[in-house]
C-alpha cells in the first residue's frame, strides 16, 4: 500500500525514468527497449519547455508514439483502435491504479472539458471542411457525450482514455499539419489541458512498460538499422 500511494504522490519525470530504464535496460527485449529509450528522451526535451505550451504538446505526443506505434501509416479507425488495445494493457497491468487517479481525480475537469470540445471532434471539422456525410456531426457529438457519460458512471478507464486520446489526435493534427498558429489564443485551452493531461500521464505510461518488459509491445515501425 505505501508503494502505491508513494507512486501517486512522487510525480514522475525524465530523470527517475531515466535512472530506471538504465538499471533495467539490461533486462529489456530489443523492441520494447528501443520504445522506451524513445520515448523518455522525448519526454525528457518537452520538460525543457515548461514555458511553450505548443512546443511542449508536440514533443509529448512525439513520446506517446515513441512508446505505442506499431504502424505509421493509418486512417484514423485503426489509429483509435491502437490507443484502446494500448490503454487496455496499461490499466490491465497499473496494479498501483496511477493511471485511475490521475483520469478521476487530478484532470478530470480538464479532460471533460476536451470532451465536451467541439473544435477537437474529428466529424466536426469533416463537416466544415465539405466532406459528405457528416451533416449529423452535432448528433453524433451528442451521442460521443452520451458514449462518454456511460464510461464516467461506469469508470471505465480504458474508454475514457481512447477517447480523449482521439481528440488530443485531431488537436496533433491541427498542430503539425499547420492548422493552427504559433502562441494563438484562439485554442489556448485546449493546447495547455492537452499538454498538462499528456505530460502527467506519459511518464506512468512508460513506468508500466519498463515493469512489464516481457509482455508484447510489438515492434518499432522505426527500428535502428545497421
Amino acid at each position: 500500500m505505501t508503494k502505491n500511494t508513494t507512486a501517486v504522490l512522487t510525480p514522475l519525470n525524465f530523470d527517475l525514468l531515466k535512472a530506471k530504464q538504465r538499471a533495467l535496460r539490461e533486462n529489456f527485449p530489443d523492441p520494447m527497449g528501443l520504445r522506451v529509450h524513445r520515448a523518455i528522451s522525448w519526454l525528457g526535451r518537452s520538460e525543457t519547455e515548461a514555458d511553450d505550451v505548443d512546443v511542449r504538446f508536440i514533443l509529448l505526443w512525439i513520446s506517446f508514439n515513441s512508446a505505442y506505434t506499431a504502424h505509421i501509416e493509418t486512417d484514423g479507425g485503426s489509429e483509435r483502435g491502437a490507443f484502446k488495445a494500448y490503454f487496455d494493457t496499461l490499466v490491465e497491468l497499473d496494479q498501483g491504479h496511477r493511471i485511475y487517479n490521475a483520469v478521476w481525480t487530478r484532470f478530470s475537469q480538464e479532460i471533460r472539458l476536451l470532451l465536451d470540445n467541439r473544435y477537437v471532434f474529428a466529424p466536426f471539422w469533416n463537416h466544415f471542411n465539405g466532406e459528405a456525410g457528416y451533416d449529423d456531426w452535432e448528433d453524433r457529438l451528442a451521442k460521443s457525450k452520451r458514449a462518454i457519460a456511460t464510461a464516467l458512471s461506469n469508470r471505465d478507464t480504458p474508454r475514457i482514455l481512447a477517447t480523449v486520446f482521439d481528440r488530443l489526435y485531431v488537436l496533433r493534427n491541427q498542430m503539425v499539419h499547420g492548422g493552427a498558429t504559433w502562441n494563438s489564443s484562439v485554442n489556448r485551452n485546449q493546447i495547455r489541458d492537452g499538454a498538462a493531461v499528456l505530460g502527467c500521464l506519459l511518464p506512468v505510461f512508460i513506468d508500466i512498460m519498463m515493469d512489464h518488459p516481457g509482455r508484447d509491445w510489438g515492434q518499432p515501425y522505426y527500428p535502428v538499422v545497421e
